[in-house]
């Protein structure tokens, strides 16, 4: 919804404002699930860092939006846009859904290795990074700039090595991993 915001108000004054509130409600939430994660905490140094890039790359997003891009009035109804949210939007929902069997897999103070099961974990092994990969590709395509683009293709690299790393330790660790499943697209790679 904070992205409908930022990209609807792209064209105002008060859209740098509201990228950077953004940002920031991102950050928190790094901040949140990291201190909250079971199991092995995330260093404090690994958040701080997280938190930073997530606010140079906001800002990097909301100033190309507001300084260096130029939105027709009704560009909110093009095609684009709409199809750029849906995508967005169906990310999201695979990132947090995916993220939720994750933080269910370990009880405290766990640190197994567990198989996700669920959601695109059937498929692939790394549906929450498939959905991450997917949202930001949306937001690209949603907001149609340079630096989007690039963060999509940043989030796509590095996402899918982990993906791919991920499956291949499942695979080595685990007999009973089912073979059919993927590393992060679903029936394909």
């Amino acid at each position: 919804m904070l992205l409908l915001l930022v990209i609807y108000f792209a064209t105002s004054s008060q859209a740098f404002l509201v990228a950077e509130a953004g940002r920031f409600l991102l950050s928190a939430g790094i901040f949140i699930y990291a201190t909250c994660n079971t199991g092995r905490p995330s260093p404090l140094k690994v958040v701080i860092l997280a938190c930073i890039f997530c606010t140079l790359n906001g800002y990097l997003q909301g100033y190309t939006m507001i300084y260096c891009t130029h939105y027709d009035d009704k560009w909110h109804t093009d095609f684009k846009f709409i199809s750029g949210i849906m995508l967005f939007l169906l990310g999201i929902t695979i990132n947090i859904h995916s993220d939720n069997i994750i933080l269910n897999l370990r009880k405290a103070v766990d640190v197994g290795y567990y198989i996700p099961q669920g959601g695109l974990f059937e498929c692939v092994s790394g549906a929450n990074y498939f959905g991450e990969i997917v949202a930001w590709f949306g937001y690209a395509v949603a907001t149609s700039t340079l630096p989007a683009f690039a963060f999509a293709i940043f989030t796509a690299s590095y996402s899918g090595t982990r993906a791919w790393h991920y499956h291949r330790y499942y695979l080595e660790k685990f007999d009973d991993y089912p073979k059919s499943r993927k590393a992060i697209i679903p029936l394909i790679f």
